[in-house]
């Protein structure tokens, strides 16, 4: 590679400041809610007007200790190098073929949260609307009940037809995923998809019978909740704020 084409590929790789920001930021506000496992689960953005170049995180990086110059900057067309070493394979497999199958799914927030992913193994995955949480989801969740291995090759493109026109991907035996326009919209459905988990488990734990609203309040909530002004940015520049004064290394 010429000194020219080499300055061009690193200056395209550290490029996209304000969205590997934006990513970076997720990473670690997930880690600090305790929604990720281990080094694993993925979170791509992406960046180019055609949908096939996104921003991803690096195999064996943890959440807590994201910065916007560790994100990956792959194509949906183009295999990498790196597989198994810097590129995680289901990482690749399952959001390359979501964001080429998925153009509306700009952002993609994959993980195994404790209380999505006990959903997620249930028999029954439905989630009535008990409180306005649980009401936000309200016929909105895509459910996938044919797993069939960890996301790789056939099996991440099969994943890649279920969501439809849905923001949240409930992976039947496997975890969660969402997706936005934006990492704050796809962060705020992820944040209040757990707490809708959440609160379903202690409801159904105390025994008692679940007050279970109307179809009529429940859809009258879940619009309400897609209508409210600014609410995903709002949430996430409060998040950001808080980095920026106690982690501001993640914009490095």
């Amino acid at each position: 590679m010429s000194v020219s084409a080499f300055t061009a590929a690193k200056s395209q790789s550290l490029s996209y400041q304000s969205e590997r920001e934006d990513l970076a930021c997720a990473f670690r506000w997930t880690a600090r809610l305790n929604m990720h496992e281990a080094v694993a689960n993925h979170f791509s953005l992406v960046v180019s007007d055609d949908g096939t170049d996104f921003l991803i995180n690096p195999y064996g990086r943890h959440f807590s200790k994201m910065r916007a110059s560790d994100l990956l900057l792959l194509n949906t067309e183009v295999a990498p190098e790196g597989m198994g070493d810097s590129v995680d394979p289901t990482a690749y497999c399952i959001h390359g073929a979501m964001h080429r199958n998925n153009p509306q799914a700009r952002c993609i927030l994959h993980v195994h949260s404790k209380y999505a992913t006990a959903l997620s193994a249930l028999k029954d995955t439905s989630i009535p609307p008990i409180d306005q949480t649980t009401m936000r989801f309200y016929n909105r969740v895509a459910v996938d009940n044919h797993y069939d291995g960890m996301g790789l090759g056939d099996e991440a493109e099969r994943l890649s037809t279920v969501l439809g026109d849905k923001r949240v991907l409930l992976m039947g035996q496997h975890g969660v995923m969402t997706v936005g326009n934006t990492v704050a919209e796809a962060f705020d459905e992820l944040f209040f998809f757990e707490r809708a988990c959440e609160t379903l488990f202690l409801a159904l734990s105390t025994g008692r019978e679940l007050n279970v609203a109307s179809h009529e309040v429940a859809e009258k909530t879940a619009g309400q909740w897609a209508g409210y002004p600014g609410a995903a940015e709002k949430h996430f520049n409060a998040l950001r704020d808080i980095l920026d004064e106690e982690e501001p290394v993640y914009r490095d």
